[in-house]
This record gives C-alpha cells, structure tokens and sequence, in this order.
C-alpha cells in the first residue's frame, strides 16, 4: 500500500477522532429527573428513551475512538492494512470506505456467524 494512501486514511482517521472527541466532551445527556410532582409520566417516559438513545450513541462514539487509536496504532507499528485474522492484504475499497476496518471480507463474514 501506499504511504500517500495511508496517509489519507490517517488524515481521515484523525479528523473523525476529533469530531467524536468534541461531541464526547459535549455531553449532552443530562441525567432524568424521576420527580413525578415536576414531570408527567409520559413525559418521564420520553427523557428515559431519549436519555437510553443518548447512551447507546455515545458507547457507539466510545468504540469507535478505540477502533480509530488501534487503526493509528498499526499505521505508526507499520501493520497497517493487512487483515488481523488471516493477515493478508486488505482490499482498498473496504479502507476506503472504513479506514478504521480490522478484517477482510470473509473474515468479518466468517465472525458474524
């Protein structure tokens, strides 16, 4: 692979790592209030989901910053781009659309199963 191409991907990489880091430090999920003389039930309802949602999205932001650290990591130990199941060479349309991507094809579809 090519250093221009990995260096692409590490441009890509480092500037998706600092949008999840910033909206991390946001943190815009307040904890709910259950004080039922303050709020109705249905509207306590409607924080517990979206508070739920909240969550779940920053987990999602949370693994992907470890996914991105790993990907940078094998990029600085020049490891980069081969799959770390079967270690041959990734196709470059999967780093194209996921730089951060560990797995070929048939290995992710073999672990999926």
């Amino acid at each position: 692979m090519s250093s221009e191409r990995i260096l692409d991907y590490q441009c890509r990489l480092m500037t998706e790592k600092v949008a999840i880091v910033a909206s991390l430090a946001a943190g815009d999920e307040a904890p709910v209030a259950l004080d039922q003389t303050k709020v109705g039930r249905l509207s306590r309802m409607d924080a517990l989901q979206s508070q739920a949602v909240a969550q779940d999205v920053r987990r999602r932001r949370e693994r992907r910053l470890v996914a991105i650290a790993k990907a940078l990591h094998r990029m600085d130990e020049d490891e980069y781009g081969y799959c770390l199941s079967c270690g041959e060479d990734m196709d470059a349309k999967r780093l194209d659309f996921d730089p951060a991507v560990e797995r070929c094809v048939p290995c992710a579809e073999k672990e999926e199963v």
